[in-house]
């Protein structure tokens, strides 16, 4: 995004942070009333809002050695080599030309693979498949072209049965079966179609999420695109690496709402752009801290806060320097976001955003929010109508988000042929085929591809199984779940018939990374033992999360099931929960028969 870099100039510079944020009481001198209450509450508040990291020189952000005891050990790892040099000081070319067992022999270099590559988008899969990598990008509002994925799949097909792809759950592509020393030409490739994987892991922001049907629906509130580019160039100083948000306590989330149906899932994101007006300026209300984590769960909350629409990026970096400066970096499981605004409050935590603002201030919410309350969610998978007249959007179902290299080379080409070579991702892990001529619409649906794997009008159960990577390929998963999940699916729908659809969430780990707690049945992965008292794979179940306007964060509802007797219990679930009526099956009329009951 060569065009916004002069317009986001300004967003690279140290923080300023306003003289206001340390009075001392008009009514006290220096030393009086040294152990009072008040003055004692005062300088606790001073001390928690002093910023715990400082810039280095080269633009490094490091922890003050006054808040490094009790860290954990994700920041001693920071401290002891800042990640971002493997992009910035050649140390990644000189890592990859390095032999891999010579990289092993020492600890840093473990370190290297396991920790900091993830800063450049690389996940090692030590566990199940030792030498190879996973490489995640950054795809702004889930917006990829024909060229971008015929050169995915050119990478994952050079691996074989190691290679393939997945949409994730943040509109996003995942290539997998990469080594390392590979690395370097892949991102030479990456950068040659517009594409980059920095910052993409570990304690950074994630891909901004925004409407998939942006700019095409005709419904649509306002187009994110423009938006969530604005913000993944920020992020990443387009593409180069913006180190002032390198450093971050944990990982962080955004997305820009653009659809009445909340596609975009803003109540799961640290930060969320709802579109509002105010005083007859278009802009976003902000909701702040939503998150998944193996230890809590929490669903955003409005910040009382306005920006319009010139204020995305300058209020996304006061809320990210907030963070940056003030949250804690001990316990990994108290590091997310919600737990720095728990600790100061909602309205100090603003006040912290409103000092790092371009002129120190911040608008209250506006009551003139453009969502609408009773909105029915809407379908995008199949064919529907744009807003371009004679053009339509094809959504199609990728099972489970897992596409093989002969999957995405077919889509690339069905892009050009039929639209106009762009292809959309969905948080579902499906994708969106638009600007499809209506008179090319037949043709198209008799794609071999949309007849035999990725189909417009999947059943009602299919459309809405969203699954993590699982422990085929993730050392952090306790059961697999991609294959199982659309095993147990299939049996289901053979011991059911539905009337609505049901979204079914599988994840392998308390990670959350299926994001069960937004389905309307979720999956997570255990260890349980079976009827023979042997261990076995199972799941902990969870009902009623829901999204939309009426937002909600599912609960446990079953605990350690084996996942081998789970196809009845959710069978027993969707009567009793979603009104599903149960199949006759043919084992059903055999028994009948034996009973002389036929």
């Amino acid at each position: 995004m060569t065009s916004s870099s002069a317009s986001l100039q300004q967003f690279f510079q140290p923080p300023r942070i306003s003289s206001r944020r340390i009075r001392r009481p008009l009514s006290q001198s220096p030393g009086a009333a040294a152990n009072s209450p008040t003055r004692k509450a005062v300088e606790d508040a001073t001390e928690r809002l002093e910023p715990r990291v400082e810039e280095r020189e080269g633009g490094y952000w490091v922890l003050k050695e006054k808040f490094r005891p009790g860290i954990n050990p994700q920041e001693k790892v920071k401290l002891e080599k800042d990640p971002m040099t493997l992009a910035f000081e050649d140390g990644l070319r000189q890592l990859a030309a390095t032999p891999f067992e010579e990289i092993e022999e020492s600890k840093s270099g473990k370190i290297d693979l396991d920790v900091r590559l993830k800063w450049l988008g690389l996940f090692h899969r030590r566990k199940h498949q030792y030498g190879r990598f996973m490489m995640r990008l950054k795809l702004p509002n889930g917006v990829t072209t024909s060229e971008q994925t015929r050169y995915l799949a050119g990478v994952i097909e050079t691996y074989g049965t190691e290679g393939c792809a997945d949409v994730t759950t943040r509109q996003n592509w995942q290539i997998r079966g990469v080594r390392l020393p590979d690395v370097p030409s892949i991102l030479d490739g990456l950068a040659a179609v517009g594409l980059t994987s920095l910052q993409s892991g570990m304690d950074n922001v994630r891909n901004p999420v925004g409407n998939p049907l942006a700019g095409i629906d005709p419904f649509e509130i306002v187009d994110t695109r423009p938006y969530t580019s604005l913000l993944s160039a920020y992020v990443t100083a387009n593409s180069k690496g913006n180190l002032s948000v390198t450093n971050l306590p944990r990982k962080w989330n955004v997305c820009v709402v653009g659809s009445h149906e909340l596609y975009e899932h803003p109540h799961i994101n640290d930060l969320a752009y709802i579109p509002a007006n105010k005083n007859g300026r278009f802009g976003f209300n902000l909701l702040v801290g939503g998150f998944f984590s193996p230890k809590r769960c929490a669903e955003a909350v409005p910040l009382d806060a306005w920006v319009p629409a010139i204020g995305v990026v300058p209020v996304c970096k006061a809320v990210l320097e907030a963070y940056r400066d003030l949250g804690s970096r001990s316990n990994r499981q108290k590091t997310r976001m919600m737990w720095l605004i728990d600790e100061l409050g909602l309205e100090k935590f603003r006040s912290e955003i409103e000092n790092r603002m371009p002129q120190g201030k911040l608008e209250r919410a506006s009551p003139e929010e453009l969502v609408e309350k009773q909105w029915e969610r809407r379908e995008y998978l199949g064919v529907h109508p744009q807003k371009q007249p004679g053009l339509s959007f094809v959504g199609l179902h990728v099972p489970v988000g897992r596409l093989q290299a002969a999957d995405m080379f077919d889509l690339a080409r069905i892009a050009d042929a039929y639209g106009s070579g762009e292809i959309r991702l969905t948080v579902e892990q499906n994708i969106i085929i638009p600007n499809v001529e209506n008179s090319r619409l037949g043709a198209l649906l008799e794609e071999p591809l949309l007849k035999e794997r990725f189909s417009p009008e999947p059943s009602i159960l299919m459309k809405g199984l969203v699954a993590c990577t699982g422990s085929q390929f993730c050392g952090q998963a306790i059961i697999e779940t991609k294959v199982r999940a659309l095993r147990v699916t299939e049996e289901v729908e053979q011991r059911v018939a539905m009337g609505r659809p049901v979204r079914m969430h599988w994840t392998g780990c308390p990670n959350s990374c299926g994001q069960i707690q937004v389905a309307d049945i979720g999956f997570m992965g255990c260890l349980t033992r079976n009827a023979e008292g042997k261990i076995c794979e199972g799941v902990d179940v969870y009902l009623g999360g829901r999204i939309g306007i009426d937002s909600h964060l599912g609960e446990l509802y079953m605990k350690a099931v084996p996942c081998d007797d789970l196809a009845p219990v959710v069978a027993e679930i969707l009567i009793e929960k979603f009104g599903a009526v149960p199949r006759v099956r043919e084992d059903d009329d055999d028994v009948l028969a034996a009973a002389g009951m036929s």
